[in-house]
């Protein structure tokens, strides 16, 4: 099934793109959330007529993801105290909720599907790299510390 992208979307194409994807894809996710039409020539002359109106959103939403991005990559590093055993294995963990408390306390708004933990929950003493997903490309790395107590 071929749709026209809306908006900028990982892993699939740009504004205004034609591509194949899934029919439940379609269906079920791109159309309802308003990130895609049904490729037909209807569509396609709609699409046209609001080119520059789409163009404009995504370039603002671009330009305030590009502010979230110097705002969050300027912040300190984060520093959890954990109680850790003496391999530095933490009593308990710290997941993408613990990190988002600590970057609102900080004065930065993120949202948990935002954050990237690859490893999942941080459950060692030490440093990490967090990346968040700002935008379908742009990405925002905060650096979180971790230290036994004591």
């Amino acid at each position: 099934m071929e749709v026209i992208l809306l908006e900028k979307m990982r892993n699939l194409g740009v504004l205004g793109d034609k591509v194949k994807v899934k029919p439940g894809y379609a269906r079920n996710y791109l159309v309802p959330k308003g990130k895609a039409v049904y490729a037909n020539e209807r569509n396609l002359a709609q699409f046209e007529e609001r080119r520059k109106e789409l163009e404009k959103r995504a370039a603002d939403k671009h330009a305030e993801a590009l502010v979230r991005q110097t705002t969050i990559n300027a912040l300190p590093t984060i520093v959890f105290t954990m109680k850790a055993g003496e391999e530095g294995k933490l009593f308990g963990s710290i997941t993408a909720r613990d990190i988002i408390e600590k970057l609102n306390k900080a004065g930065v708004v993120v949202e948990k599907r935002e954050i990237r933990l690859s490893l999942g929950s941080l459950r060692m003493v030490g440093e990490y790299d967090v990346l968040i997903d700002l935008e379908s490309d742009m990405t925002a790395i905060v650096k979180v510390s971790v230290v036994a107590e004591g």
